[in-house]
């Protein structure tokens, strides 16, 4: 199948640093658009939520053909996540891989998903290229951000090879690289050349009179062909209706099969190829019951290929069937056994998730690396016509030597200089530790603290308003240590509905004085159902139906049109983050609605008095 020379790369960065533009400029230039064809932005986020959000949330592959003095060569590109909760995705595709291109931001410098990323490419053995990107924003200062990477190589324990890395510096939005700071800047053939020249051919290209097998580290599926499984054919030939095996990582033998489809990447399609070899990257079909972190192989293979340990979750959520009164109207996947067959597909295809049965057999534990990540896969399953309701996120801990362990994350916060004091304020009082202090010019200031992951959930909204939204704050897992103590939660009560009906704007009038709203006036509202926030600390039930007394005298003047402050409409993600231990928020694919665990309050106050017993 391949006569060209290959490379197999991974792109890796934080967030935010650039690199699906990167590579959408890699493709253009790499020939994976024709003339008459449309250059797609951001091609590789297809995802409709990842373009939403402006993020990359799903590792996808792609190729590229770079020729040089008569040479071609295949580059096969993996675009990664740079969020830390989808972390897992990247621990995943390093196995494909045999070289990466570390992205970072020169005006920036590295941040916690850099060091992530970074230790998960140098722990595999893996030499990165330095490409230093955005040198043309303003305020850019490649050579500090290059001094900052270097010492996070030797933080990290990089070997004398690692830390002897190539360096180029780059602009993925305007489409070039050059070797030095003044280097001509006139396209990314710089960038390929290196890629060819440092990343060395794939290792396995030397085992191709063994059996055929490869490790699946990428699950989807296709409408027609089905159960689809991607990853680098580490050993042997597989040709197209050859009988294959497929082995768990224990080594035992899960199902027989054979092999009715191979498609290799061709830009940005998957294109049917007759045979694969050791060192492609391919996606093959006529499998049933093969997952990731399994190995399929010839039918006589003897032993599975080892898979990388993927870091365990920190974070739960409890989901479970919408039972509220305003169950069933939007959505048509209502049931628990739906749900379940949901979660259990999710498990299987993302590795980072964990999903667990609990004695309720209506409730499953989901849990995950972050708010964002549940919040993803709960935004999705909305948008699929599901119905379920979701529990306040719970860290999830450990116990080691009598101790109880809890996650502590490493949090990076830029803000401006007249912020920093309300920040580590606030963080103080979550338990966290200030780590480092300096100023990073512009008149802002760089804040590392270490704290509990639990004190963390629901902050980050509380951030924005306190630093004007001008605050950003990047998390990590840092490490396992003894439980903190209590932090304190929530400090304002909830206006819950006392009645069933349509909200009236004559009561929620009435009622702006007692808080915000978070909704509007001719909305549905149920008994139980949390209508907005109390300005004070405890919870108070509410009558947002109450109408306007009329009487038949005719007043002398007309009454003045009611206005009402706009609701504050909450994501998902902040409604999660925003909830208190007995209360649930409501996910359809119509509305996403907040309400108390147990609606009635006869029952509320009974929970009340037997957690305090």
């Amino acid at each position: 199948m391949t006569a060209l020379a290959l490379r197999n790369i991974a792109i890796i960065a934080h967030v935010d640093h650039g690199k699906t533009t990167l590579v959408d400029q890699m493709l253009a230039q790499g020939g994976a658009f024709r003339e008459n064809e449309a250059r797609a932005e951001r091609a590789m986020d297809s995802n409709a939520l990842e373009r939403e959000r402006g993020i990359t949330i799903l590792a996808k592959c792609t190729s590229i053909v770079w020729e040089k003095g008569g040479v071609p060569a295949r580059i096969n590109v993996v675009d990664t996540p740079g969020h830390a909760d989808f972390g897992g995705e990247v621990e995943r595709i390093l196995s494909m891989v045999d070289g990466c291109v570390l992205l970072v931001d020169a005006a920036e410098g590295p941040m916690p998903q850099t060091k992530f990323v970074l230790s998960k490419a140098l722990a595999r053995g893996l030499r990165p290229i330095v490409a230093l990107n955005k040198v043309d924003r303003p305020g850019a200062e490649p050579q500090k951000a290059l001094d900052d990477v270097f010492e996070l190589f030797l933080a990290i324990g990089a070997t004398d090879e690692q830390a002897d890395f190539p360096i180029i510096y780059a602009s993925g939005k305007e489409g070039w690289a050059s070797l030095s700071p003044d280097g001509p800047r006139e396209s990314l053939a710089p960038l390929f050349d290196l890629i060819v020249r440092h990343v060395p051919e794939p290792a396995p290209r030397a085992r191709l009179n063994e059996p055929f097998a490869m490790l699946a580290t990428m699950l989807d599926s296709d409408s027609f062909l089905g159960r689809m499984l991607t990853g680098r054919v580490e050993s042997g030939i597989a040709k197209v209706g050859d009988p294959v095996r497929v082995l768990s990582r224990d080594g035992k033998e899960l199902e027989r099969g054979r092999l009715t489809k191979l498609l290799a990447y061709r830009g940005l399609k998957r294109v049917p190829v007759d045979t694969a070899e050791a060192g492609d990257i391919v996606a093959i079909a006529g499998l049933v019951n093969a997952t990731v972190a399994d190995t399929i192989g010839a039918a006589d293979l003897a032993a599975p290929i080892p898979a990388t340990p993927i870091d365990p979750p920190t974070i739960a959520i409890t989901v479970a069937i919408n039972d509220s009164p305003l169950a069933g109207r939007a959505g048509d996947k209502v049931q628990s056994r739906v749900i379940r067959e949901r979660l259990m597909r999710e498990a299987e295809s993302n590795v980072a998730i964990r999903v667990r049965e609990t004695d309720d057999k209506d409730a499953f534990e989901v849990a995950g690396r972050g708010e964002l990540q549940l919040g993803v896969l709960i935004e999705t399953m909305r948008r699929e016509g599901f119905e379920v309701s979701i529990s306040r996120p719970k860290v999830l801990t450990r116990e080691e030597n009598g101790d109880i362990l809890e996650p502590i994350e490493e949090v990076v916060i830029d803000v401006d200089d007249e912020f920093t004091g309300v920040v580590i304020e606030k963080m103080s009082v979550r338990k966290a530790e200030l780590q480092d202090m300096r100023p990073s010019g512009g008149g802002k200031t760089r804040i590392v603290m270490y704290g509990p992951a639990r004190g963390l959930v629901g902050y980050h909204g509380e951030f924005l308003t306190d630093t004007r939204g001008s605050g950003v704050m990047n998390r990590l897992f840092h490490a396992w240590a003894p439980w903190k103590g209590d932090i304190p939660g929530r400090r304002n009560g909830a206006l819950i509905s006392n009645e069933a009906g349509v909200t009236t704007a004559y009561a929620l009038w009435n009622l702006e004085e007692r808080g915000q709203m978070f909704i509007a006036d001719g909305e549905d509202v149920y008994e139980g159902m949390i209508i907005g926030e109390n300005s004070r600390g405890d919870d108070l039930e509410v009558n947002p139906m109450k109408g306007k007394k009329l009487t038949n005298v005719r007043a002398s003047g007309k009454d003045e049109a009611i206005r009402l402050t706009p609701p504050r409409r909450m994501t998902l993600e902040q409604a999660i983050a925003w909830l208190d231990d007995d209360e649930l928020v409501e996910v359809t694919p119509a509305a996403i609605r907040i309400r108390k665990q147990y609606l009635d309050p006869n029952a509320r106050k009974r929970m009340a008095k037997a957690k305090a017993g």
